[in-house]
């Protein structure tokens, strides 16, 4: 299922926002379509796709742990 979290655009504003901390994230397209779905460190995740992938959209839920977003991911 995916999450119910408004889309905020993938931007160095939105990676410099991102909290210190693990979490679910989607990545998503133009049109709000989820493209892709990982669980990690949020600002690495967030910077490397902002650098190297195609999302244009971004959208995350913090876990407590790396432990926690992993499962967080498995249950989505």
């Amino acid at each position: 299922m995916a999450l119910r979290k408004r889309w905020q655009p993938l931007s160095r504003g939105t990676v410099g926002s991102a909290p210190d901390a693990y979490g679910l994230i989607e990545f998503g397209d133009g049109d709000g379509n989820v493209t892709e779905a990982t669980a990690g460190f949020l600002p690495d995740t967030l910077r490397e796709e902002l650098a190297y992938g195609e999302a244009e959209q971004v959208r995350w839920e913090r876990a407590q742990s790396e432990a926690h977003a992993e499962r967080l991911l498995e249950e989505r």
